[in-house]
C-alpha cells in the first residue's frame, strides 16, 4: 500500500489544528498506547488481536500468551491450535491465532526473528494492515510513517472539521496534511482519548465539553425541540370536553 498523498491545507487550517492539539495535549498530557507490550512483537501481536476487541480484553489475554510464548520463534514453533487457548476470550479468535502464527512464522523466516522497521515488510505480515503498522512503527520505533486511524479516530477527525472521509486511507492523508511530522503518533493517542473520555459515539456528552464546544459539530448541532407537553411542569388535563356528535340518539321503538 503506497503512502497516503496529504493534500495541501491552508494556513488557517493548520492553524486550527494546531489549538486542537494544543487543547488536548493540555486535557491527556500521558496519553499513550492503550495496549500493554515490552517487546515490538508483542505490542505487533497486541495491535493484530485488537482488531474487533476492546483494548482492555486484550491486555488481559496477553499476559499468559506473551507468558506461554516468550518470543517470536516460540510462536513461530507453535501452531494455531496451541495458541488458540490463550486468545478464546477475544472475538475471531481462531483466525487471529492463525495471524499470530503465521506473521510470527514470517517474522523469523525472512526477518531474522526481528520485527521489521519498514511499512512495506510490515505489511507482508499476515493480519497487518496499515493501521496496525503504523501502531508499530511509532511505538516500538518512534517511526512517524502515518497516523492510526481507528474508529475514534477517524470520527473525531470529521466532527472536528479535519476530514470529510470516511475511507481511514482518506482520513489518515488529510490528517498528516494538517499536523506536523513529529505529532503523528500522539496525535491517534490524542484523539483516542477524547473520543473514549467525551467525544464518544453517541455524543451525548459533547455539548457539555469545553473542546467539544469549540471544535465537534457535534456540540454545536441544534437540540431537537420537544413539544410543549413534554416539557411543561404542569398537570396535563386529559379530561375531554362533551361533544354534541357523542350524545346518544334517541330512537323511536317500533310497534309489534
Amino acid at each position: 500500500m503506497d503512502i497516503p498523498k496529504a493534500p495541501k491545507k491552508s494556513a488557517a487550517q493548520v492553524a486550527r489544528a494546531a489549538r486542537l492539539f494544543k487543547a488536548l495535549q493540555t486535557r491527556y498530557p500521558t496519553a499513550h498506547c492503550a495496549l500493554n507490550w515490552s517487546q515490538p512483537h508483542e505490542l505487533l501481536i497486541a495491535t493484530i488481536l485488537s482488531a474487533q476487541s476492546t483494548d482492555v480484553g486484550v491486555n488481559k489475554a496477553t499476559p499468559a500468551l506473551f507468558a506461554a510464548f516468550p518470543t517470536p520463534r516460540d510462536f513461530a514453533n507453535a501452531s494455531p491450535a496451541k495458541i488458540e487457548p490463550y486468545v478464546k476470550t477475544l472475538n475471531f479468535w481462531r483466525n487471529k491465532a492463525k495471524a499470530v502464527h503465521e506473521s510470527m512464522l514470517t517474522v523469523c523466516e525472512q526477518f531474522h526473528g526481528e520485527v521489521p522497521r519498514d511499512m512495506k515488510q510490515l505489511l507482508t505480515l499476515r493480519g497487518v494492515a496499515r493501521k496496525t503498522a503504523n501502531v508499530v512503527l511509532g511505538n516500538a520505533f518512534n517511526m512517524q510513517e502515518g497516523v492510526v486511524v481507528d474508529t475514534h479516530v477517524g470520527r473525531l477527525a470529521r466532527r472536528m472539521g479535519l476530514s470529510k472521509h470516511e475511507d481511514p486511507v482518506d482520513v489518515e492523508a488529510d490528517l498528516m496534511g494538517l499536523f506536523p511530522r513529529a505529532d503523528w503518533c500522539v496525535l491517534s493517542h490524542l484523539f483516542i482519548a477524547h473520543g473514549r473520555d467525551a467525544c464518544k459515539a453517541r455524543g451525548e456528552s459533547c455539548k457539555s465539553d469545553l473542546i467539544c464546544k469549540d471544535f465537534c459539530s457535534n456540540a454545536k448541532a441544534p437540540t431537537t425541540r420537544k413539544s410543549k407537553a413534554a416539557t411543561s411542569n404542569k398537570p396535563v388535563n386529559l379530561k375531554l370536553k362533551k361533544s354534541k356528535s357523542l350524545k346518544p340518539v334517541a330512537t323511536k321503538s317500533r310497534r309489534p
